[in-house]
């Protein structure tokens, strides 16, 4: 009998500590891109690792911003990726909280760039993307943004319309190298502008450049990183550009919910997320390129990616406060200016 009490003191006494583990659910709001690779290289490894639960949310940042809004006062989230300027549209609204990154032990392998994207604290980088010119090196030479308004190249350019993400940054890289380094883009909106007739097209998705290109329509265009895998498929002669001015990007951000009661638990996912073993899996299937510095990546992962120390320090990225401020602006001027 008394034995008997003893396994039933110890088994009550295990039950709560059983019962949690098993209540223990993070809720997670991601871009839709790449999910079957983020499930089988990040969730499914962290939910054996912490045993609890991992809820996916996707969508597009529009979507899932707005969604966190609306329940500000009860989250249903308890940490989003989005964009360094989309993070900071959300401590404008007072969505989110600081990170504690004391209890990262990876943050230290960070590049400068991804500890904080913002200098706020509420955001850490886990990947970012240069973008730059993709060109026909057999039929021009780029050694300036200003390159692809020249009266003999402008007329085989594909220019991204401003509502695009390579859109801004494009426009900031031009406007340096007009001279002009200014967030609220008035000179490279109107220098396009000026030659809105001779540009090919004004492109809202860089997955039809590659056909453009193959068929001779256009000899360059400013590209994301994560599009120029395609490019090297061509049977044709393409190069990236090394422009003087510069490369530009862009950020995606890891932010915590205010009020989210998972908080530890979301500290302990991003802290796995950006391990250098998760980073360089990652990298090495070109899902994202790693902000983590220690991770190693064959060459031709590499050269899909935006990868090493060099590229990172030289990315010129458009400060979140300039793009949110002046966003409405930019718009008013493309469509006034170039029509689109």
């Amino acid at each position: 009998m008394k034995h008997a009490l003893i396994a039933s003191a110890a088994l009550l006494a295990l039950t709560p500590v059983a019962a949690s583990a098993q209540e223990k659910t993070l809720t997670i709001s991601v871009y839709a891109f790449a999910q079957d690779d983020f499930k089988s290289i990040v969730y499914d490894p962290f939910e054996a690792k912490c045993g609890c639960k991992l809820v996916v949310e996707t969508g597009n940042s529009v979507e899932r911003l707005a969604k966190m809004e609306a329940n500000k006062a009860n989250p249903v989230v308890d940490m989003a990726v989005v964009s360094m300027t989309d993070a900071l549209s959300a401590t404008r609204k007072d969505l989110i909280d600081k990170i504690d990154t004391s209890k990262l032990t990876n943050f230290d392998k960070l590049y400068d760039l991804a500890k904080d994207p913002n200098g706020d604290g509420m955001s850490v980088g886990y990947t970012f993307y240069a973008t730059s010119i993709a060109y026909r090196s057999d039929k021009m030479k780029i050694e300036s943004w200003a390159d692809l308004l020249k009266p003999e190249y402008v007329g085989h350019v594909a220019f991204p319309n401003v509502t695009t993400n390579q859109g801004p940054p494009a426009l900031y890289m031009l406007g340096l190298a007009l001279g002009q380094d200014n967030p609220d883009l008035k000179a490279p909106i109107a220098a396009v502008g000026e030659k809105k007739d001779d540009i090919v097209t004004f492109y809202e998705k860089s997955s039809q450049l590659v056909q453009l290109m193959q068929q001779e329509e256009i000899w360059a265009a400013p590209i994301g990183r994560f599009s120029w895998a395609g490019f090297t498929k061509l049977d044709v002669p393409v190069a990236w550009a090394t422009p003087r001015e510069g490369q530009t990007g862009g950020m995606n951000v890891m932010v915590m919910t205010k009020g989210s009661k998972n908080q530890d638990l979301a500290l302990q996912f991003m802290d796995f997320w950006l391990s250098t073993e998760i980073q360089t899996k990652l990298a090495e299937k070109l899902v994202d390129s790693p902000a983590n510095r220690q991770v190693k990546v064959s060459d031709e992962a590499a050269n899909n990616l935006t990868y090493g120390e060099d590229t990172v320090r030289n990315l010129k990225l458009i400060p979140s406060a300039a793009a949110l401020d002046n966003r409405a602006g930019w718009l008013k001027d493309w469509n006034d200016t170039v029509g689109q």
